[in-house]
């Protein structure tokens, strides 16, 4: 069929995503376990973005998993 259109792809990803992937997991992961530290110091209202930033943070630690 000619002049069919693409099929709509995912969006483009940042640039800086990729940049992540070159550095050590390892250092991903003690980062987002020190963001839970001060969590009892949080009010309660902001918790679940502080677990949602620890978790974004070892997801992407474990797409890298394979440079550990």
């Amino acid at each position: 069929m000619p002049g069919a259109a693409p099929a709509p792809g995912p969006p483009p990803v940042p640039v800086d995503q990729f940049a992540q992937q070159d550095t050590d997991p390892r250092a991903g992961i003690v980062e987002a376990v020190a963001g839970l530290d001060d969590l009892a110091a949080l009010p309660l209202s902001e918790h679940v973005d502080r677990f949602e930033a620890v978790h974004t943070e070892l997801t992407v630690a474990l797409s890298t998993i394979d440079k550990v």
